[in-house]
């Protein structure tokens, strides 16, 4: 079964967003580090369901509007029209290559896998590749799938992990049917409007903005 792995904000100052974020909900944030390749930096912050914020930002635009990278394409339409918020988000596998399968065998289209990784503050590198079905960043999004090179199978480190939780997603990119049916997921019957996850919940709207509750 998927997990939710991490939500992405898109923001101009990527710290002062989760200064900001940590003030209004009291959760605490920690430098995540610099995607040299993509023009790139991150603060993060872990939960105690295995998942996590991504607060986004950009450190070289050049670089950034070069990437063929499909998270970095979106996170720099998003700034370019002076949008800000929640605009994706990850699901964990360590399949991914059964994905990839999946996918070419029912003519899905998609990018990748694309190779990842950053150095951590304390030195150590941080590795993993993404996956993502190929969407329209002008009218909708789907969620991408990441597959982590630990044995963890993550970057979350439970003695910087906040207690809350990430109970919820409300998405509007595609509904119920068709998103079991794209992440291989058995549909279950029993609420017609949600999907759950490892450790958390989709909710499929149609409000058009991605949402998300933190408990």
């Amino acid at each position: 079964m998927l997990a939710l792995d991490h939500i992405v904000i898109a923001g101009r100052n990527a710290e002062e967003d989760s200064i900001t974020y940590n003030k209004r909900f009291a959760v605490k944030a920690v430098k995540g580090g610099e995607h040299e390749n993509w023009g790139t930096y991150n603060y993060l912050a872990y939960f105690s369901n295995q998942a996590y914020i991504e607060w986004l930002g950009i450190n070289n635009y050049d670089k950034a509007m070069k990437s063929d990278n499909p998270l970095i394409t979106h996170l720099v339409y998003m700034l370019d029209q002076n949008e800000t918020g929640p605009f994706q988000f990850a699901l964990r596998t360590d399949q991914m290559d059964d994905y990839v399968q999946h996918f070419k065998e029912n003519n899905i289209p998609f990018d990748g896998p694309y190779p990842g990784k950053r150095l951590r503050p304390d030195g150590t590198l941080l590795s993993w590749r993404m996956l993502f079905p190929k969407y329209d960043i002008t009218e909708g999004m789907l969620p991408f799938l990441i597959e982590w090179h630990n044995p963890t199978g993550g970057p979350c480190t439970q003695s910087i992990s906040n207690p809350q939780v990430i109970t919820k997603i409300n998405y509007s990119g595609v509904d119920k049917a068709t998103f079991t049916n794209l992440y291989q997921l058995k549909n279950k019957r029993s609420i017609t409007n949600q999907f759950t996850l490892q450790n958390s919940k989709i909710s499929f709207n149609n409000n058009g903005k991605l949402s998300f509750e933190l408990v």
